[in-house]
């Protein structure tokens, strides 16, 4: 397979990219691992701000009559049809990328994109198979990934990373978020809202140390 322009990542940055490459009459097409629109629209800017505003609804209804408003009972979470709520909304504008790359005749290729020599990548799909692509300009929106603490191993139950704690199965009655940067206060706000116990740990003087 041949392309004008060859996007290796389907972030904010990769299918905009692709977008505007394809609008201006080049072939082009996204080399994508996962679900199209990156970590950004899947695990986090998007899924954690609607997680959030559960939070924030739940907020309002324990202080109605700070409003005005006289609730006949007591407002509570269902947290399994919040996590649910928040994973469709992911998976919706997921959809929504997928459906303007192919307004755009942006061909899709669904596996782990590896250089090789000028001009070549490598397309390793799931079940192995894999794809010599050649295009004329290749542009890196590889995005980033989480780093793990190095005695702090993340094992998927006592100790989980950020996708897991944005689909846990059920709320757990206590939690110790490690980081007070803007996604451990995030889910420290989140998980208390729910009724979960949290303590938020962090290394220097003040929370959310790096904003203003």
């Amino acid at each position: 397979m041949k392309f004008d322009v060859l996007i290796i990542g389907s972030g904010p940055g990769g299918y905009v990219a692709a977008i505007r490459a394809a609008q201006l009459g080049f072939k082009t097409a996204v080399v994508e691992k996962e679900s199209l629109g990156g970590i950004c629209l899947n695990w986090g800017c998007i899924p954690t701000k609607s997680l959030l505003k559960s939070a924030q609804v739940l907020d309002y209804f324990k202080h109605a009559e700070e409003y005005g408003i006289t609730l006949s009972g007591e407002a509570k979470p269902d947290f399994k049809a919040v996590i649910k709520r928040s994973r469709g909304v992911a998976d919706g504008m997921s959809k929504g990328v997928q459906f303007l790359l192919k307004k755009n005749k942006v061909e899709v290729l669904s596996g782990f994109g590896k250089l090789l020599k000028k001009k070549q990548v490598e397309v390793s799909a799931e079940d192995g198979k894999k794809t010599n692509v050649e295009a004329e300009h290749i542009i890196l929106a590889t995005g980033a990934r989480s780093r793990e603490l190095p005695n702090l191993k993340l094992d998927g139950k006592k100790v989980i990373g950020y996708r897991k704690a944005m689909s846990l199965p059920q709320l757990p009655g206590s939690m110790v978020v490690v980081g007070s940067g803007a996604i451990g206060s995030e889910f420290a706000h989140f998980y208390n809202s729910m009724g979960t116990k949290v303590t938020l740990v962090e290394f220097l003087p003040n929370v959310v140390p790096l904003e203003d």
